[in-house]
């Protein structure tokens, strides 16, 4: 096994690693610095949690402190675009705690904050510069940037910046770039919209991947409970009773609903917040403080404001609304899990979202295993599920429920009475056929039919 001496970086590097306790790499950063260190372009495909920063920070900082020179006022050696504000400051935090033995310049800039201190941050030249598309954009059109002087380009979490719109500024960006540099490419998967930005950025590049394409990380127990739209907060504060719980990132599909369930969960006495786009800059770097330092429980969020949330001890994900596109569901639960550390995550299926599971389960090559031990379980909903009949359509985009923004599958809530087939009530019998159903495959031995056996 390689450790992080044997791969020649620079004793400054090794010393840092060495504070913070690493030794041995993780697959992608032993098969990815060799090739980095050499100057060739890397094209690498891992999903989150598997030290993909370090990946790059580290050979580049190896580069920087091999050469010292310095930069141009208004320009950057070293050029890292990531999709959100959170996943930029994340990247130069990373790049702080590297390169805290070495003297070099770092400064990140986005939107949604005041230009005037990145404008100074650049004025005089840095070394590192972490940028998102549209705010770089900005400050080059107004003069106060160029790009001239970039040796080393990185683009991490690719197919999220060309979800999210940035294919146009993204190759705005390039054509300022000089022709001769190195070129880094990362992304948790691999779509054709990725394959062509990257044939077209990249130079014989050295393709490294260490996870398949859309695949789930090993260490992740995942279960999918299926329950009807006006039961899911419920469920979700049951959940969340657990003391095992101790850091859950909840998903929503959209902000607004993200909203709902925070401000549900904070009603339900769970210390709670959420992290999305229309959020201040402030008030979503303040959410994730708190979450970073267990002042709060359960921080909800959005599919694009999580790619930013890389937080250790995160035991729990639970999918509140099901994604409407399958990888996403493969990046939301790596949020648990990660550094090799075991994970948990949960899905609350409702009719409506029988679709977007079996789409799940065909990217992923696996049946999610069925959760039936709660007081909430849907029969009705798991037969339709396991038919491999038609499932009901999903609604419309913007068409959502009242419950944090669920979509359909209707039944009435905890204090009335339940939907047919709705399992069993606390203590009481399961629904008939549920255990057996449950079983299915062998997938269906959940615990000792206490709630605290589902987690750890």
């Amino acid at each position: 096994m390689v450790t992080f001496t044997e791969l020649g970086l620079a004793e400054p590097l090794l010393k840092a690693l060495d504070a913070e306790g690493y030794t041995i790499p993780t697959p992608i950063q032993a098969q990815a610095i060799p090739h980095l260190l050499e100057g060739r372009d890397v094209l690498g495909i891992a999903q989150t949690g598997t030290g993909k920063t370090a990946a790059f920070a580290l050979p580049i900082l190896h580069r920087l402190n091999a050469d010292g020179r310095r930069p141009a006022s208004r320009t950057t050696r070293v050029l890292i675009l990531t999709p959100t504000r959170e996943l930029a400051v994340q990247i130069s935090e990373g790049f702080g705690a590297y390169g805290k033995n070495m003297r070099f310049k770092r400064a990140v800039i986005f939107g949604g904050v005041g230009q005037v201190p990145q404008v100074q941050a650049v004025a005089g030249g840095v070394d590192v510069l972490v940028a998102t598309p549209g705010r770089l954009i900005d400050l080059m059109d107004q003069g106060h940037l160029n790009l001239n002087g970039v040796e080393m380009l990185v683009l991490d979490e690719a197919d999220r910046m060309l979800d999210m719109g940035f294919i146009h500024a993204v190759r705005k960006i390039a054509a300022k770039l000089p022709k001769k540099r190195q070129t880094l490419l990362f992304s948790a998967t691999m779509p054709d919209s990725v394959a062509d930005l990257a044939a077209g950025l990249l130079h014989n590049p050295v393709r490294v991947e260490v996870t398949p394409v859309a695949t789930t990380a090993e260490k992740i127990e995942q279960k999918v409970m299926f329950v009807t739209r006006d039961n899911k907060r419920e469920l979700l504060a049951e959940l969340l009773r657990d003391k095992s719980v101790s850091r859950a990132i909840v998903f929503t599909r959209t902000k607004h609903g993200a909203n709902r369930v925070a401000e549900q969960l904070s009603k339900s006495g769970v210390a709670a917040d959420a992290i999305h786009g229309n959020k201040s800059q402030g008030a979503r770097q303040k959410a994730l403080n708190a979450f970073k330092a267990g002042e709060i429980r359960a921080l909800v969020a959005t599919d694009i404001a999580a790619r930013g949330i890389d937080v250790d001890g995160v035991t729990h994900v639970i999918n509140y609304e099901l994604p409407n596109e399958p990888e996403s569901y493969v990046h939301r639960i790596g949020r648990t899990a990660r550094a090799g550390a075991d994970g948990m995550a949960f899905s609350l299926c409702e009719a409506e979202e029988i679709s977007y599971l079996r789409q799940i389960e065909k990217t992923i090559r696996m049946s999610v295993p069925v959760d039936v031990d709660h007081e909430w379980h849907a029969e009705g909903i798991y037969k339709i599920h396991i038919s491999k009949g038609p499932a009901p359509k999903p609604p419309a985009q913007g068409q959502r429920g009242r419950n944090g923004g669920g979509n359909g599958g209707g039944g009435g809530g905890r204090g009335g009475a339940k939907p047919q087939g709705a399992g069993r009530s606390a203590g009481g019998p399961k629904a008939p056929g549920a255990a057996g159903a449950g079983r299915r495959d062998g997938q269906g031995q959940h615990g000792h039919g206490q709630r605290g056996g589902r987690t750890r």
